[in-house]
């Protein structure tokens, strides 16, 4: 504790307020992005399958899946939005020197974003006004768009943790910017990745998770039992790879940024023969209370033999590493992290072995409980990725070459506060009116299901769209 009252008398008073605000908009915006870059890939998917199989409830999907991918897009940007002004409003020194390196990052996410939209737009209203093959072919590039968005921003965020391409001048100025180094740094494959990945199996997992709900409240039609199996199979099919990913950046962490894997495994001093933790808590003298110690381990899983050598924190002085308690936060969102991906992993065995056997779905319940649950598991693994991401990283804003204090705003932390506060009820209000929204077309679909028993002779499920005039009948 002595050690944090220290590191906190060192660093401007702005700079809590101005940590506390990022923190609270990122962890925001990340519960949105999953559906944002994989949602459009989920539908596209449902959308083939119902074009190749002349299946109505495919289409049908498809169709409501696409006007939450429109909601969903909308409330994103503005979140997004609001995280790229506070780059500049709150990280004015960061970006006041390094912006000619790494913004090329911020540029490419919003032409991304722009494109995304100009695309969800052509789609949703593509239903009705367009032919069904040339709607579907012109919603190809939608998860292209969205790959390209999440591409600029961790082209950035890998930047900053690796930072690369520039020269510095007698000034400490960053000169001679080389864009395709700074872009492709060596944490931004491993990084990109591991996201990826992460969002396919988390939008996957929540998509799915909807219709494991009405499966045990007893809807077992196809509609539900469809609705159920392409985002699962698809986050099933992606979970060990996360993991394998997961493993990968780990290591390329050991190498690249050793400050930081000593934080997420609380190696105090540099060893050969460390063991693991699960969990435990770091103190400023570098004991270790609770959790439990598993000899040897964290060697063995760093470089595969018990003799690896592991950098400990102390390797650097107190003022370039996290502190005790920032250590312990990442060790602990870490270890979760790796906690869940490990239980979807067994999630998604179950899934392929029942599969295997029967061609069939599973018929147990407690299958479909953690299927509902694995849902949120994965949200809350992405929120533990970045804190650990991000955390970790401390007290460097950009690693090894400016730190957090010397990057914030000199705005009053009052002022700071008094903005966070304002944020917080804004945020409430955008997230209340985004569930309900969802909540009444909800409520919308299922009142036109029971109303509707099929679709009108001669009309094609295409017929209608989601937004816009409907003809008698629509089921949407």
């Amino acid at each position: 504790m002595h050690t944090t009252l220290t590191w906190l008398a060192d660093v401007p008073p702005q700079t809590l307020p101005a940590r506390s605000l990022m923190a609270f908009t990122l962890a925001s915006h990340i519960v949105l992005v999953p559906l944002g870059v994989a949602l459009p890939l989920i539908t596209l998917i449902m959308h083939g399958y119902g074009l190749r199989r002349g299946d109505p409830t495919a289409l049908l999907l498809a169709r409501r899946w696409s006007a939450v991918m429109a909601v969903q897009f909308a409330i994103g940007v503005v979140t997004g939005t609001v995280l790229s002004f506070e780059f500049g409003l709150l990280w004015p020194g960061m970006m006041g020197r390094w912006g000619d390196v790494f913004g090329i990052g911020f540029g490419v996410e919003a032409w991304a974003f722009f494109l995304e939209a100009v695309l969800i737009a052509v789609y949703l209203y593509g239903w009705r006004r367009l032919p069904s093959r040339t709607h579907f072919l012109l919603g190809l590039p939608l998860p292209f768009a969205a790959l390209l968005g999440a591409f600029g921003i961790l082209a950035a965020n890998s930047w900053m943790n690796t930072p690369r391409g520039f020269s510095l001048d007698s000034a400490g100025n960053p000169v001679d910017v080389n864009i395709r180094k700074a872009i492709f740094t060596p944490m931004f494959g491993p990084e990109y990745w591991h996201f990826v990945f992460a969002m396919f199996v988390t939008a996957g997992y929540v998509t799915a998770g909807v219709y494991a709900m009405g499966w045990l409240r007893g809807r077992r039609d196809r509609y539900h039992r469809l609705g159920f199996t392409i985002p699962f199979t698809l986050a099933a099919v992606c979970t060990p790879v996360q993991f394998v990913l997961g493993d990968s950046i780990a290591r390329q962490v050991f190498h690249k940024q050793p400050v930081k894997f000593a934080a997420t495994e609380i190696v105090w001093k540099t060893d050969t023969h460390v063991p693991e933790y699960l969990y435990g808590r770091l103190h400023p003298d570098g004991t270790i209370s609770g959790g439990i110690r598993i000899p040897q381990l964290d060697s063995i899983l760093a470089g595969f033999r018990p003799d690896t050598q592991v950098t400990g924190l102390t390797s650097v002085p107190a003022g370039d590493r996290p502190t005790p308690t920032q250590a312990t936060i990442v060790h602990w969102t870490f270890d979760t992290m790796v906690g869940i991906g490990s239980l979807l992993v067994l999630l998604a065995l179950w899934y392929a072995l029942v599969r295997l056997r029967r061609r069939g779905l599973p018929r147990s319940p407690w299958f479909y409980r953690c299927a509902a649950v694995a849902g949120v598991a994965s949200v809350v693994a992405v929120e533990c990725g970045w804190i650990t991401t991000e955390v970790g990283r401390q007290p460097w804003i950009v690693y090894q070459n400016m730190r957090v204090a010397e990057a914030v705003t000199s705005t009053r932390s009052a002022a700071l506060w008094t903005m966070f506060g304002l944020v917080v009820v804004v945020y409430v209000v955008v997230f209340a009116s985004f569930l309900l929204v969802l909540l009444k077309m909800r409520a919308r679909w299922r009142l036109a299901d029971e109303k509707d028993e099929g679709e009108p002779p001669g009309r094609t499920p295409e017929a209608d769209t989601p937004y816009g005039p409907r003809s008698t009948g629509s089921r949407l």
